[in-house]
């Protein structure tokens, strides 16, 4: 799949067999009928594609308040990487891994990720002299 990345980049992505299959159904039963060629189109007419980035972080603060969700440090669009990032980093693969499907150029803006899984720094940390252990 040809998606549009950051900084307007566009990047060639599989797409994994479940993920086809929602697509499909999406296409099928849930998009507004529509002669524009981008996946997702507006639900209220005209049903083109969305003018901007800001409209998937507009949506995505919506569906948080909506669902009561609160205390995220990442309150929109970047919430879906932020997550991706966590739980790639917990199911096992490495930083350098998931800054090339983020696409992060820098190694050191994908560390930031490293933070969230406490149990690893925890494995990783070194006992403190007359500390709790």
């Amino acid at each position: 799949m040809l998606v549009r990345t950051k900084g307007r980049q566009r990047a060639r992505m599989p797409i994994p067999p479940d993920i086809g299959a929602a697509i499909v159904a999406y296409l099928r039963n849930g998009r507004p009928k529509s002669s524009c060629r981008r996946l997702f189109v507006r639900t209220l007419a005209p049903h083109v594609g969305f003018a901007s980035g800001c409209a998937i972080t507009m949506i995505a603060k919506a569906a948080l308040d909506r669902v009561g969700i609160e205390g995220c440090a990442h309150r929109g669009a970047h919430i879906f990487r932020h997550s991706l990032a966590t739980e790639l980093l917990r199911s096992g693969a490495t930083l350098s891994k998931i800054g090339q499907l983020l696409r992060r150029e820098n190694h050191d803006t994908t560390r930031i990720y490293a933070k969230v899984d406490i149990d690893a720094l925890r494995a990783l940390s070194l006992p403190w002299p007359g500390g709790v252990q």
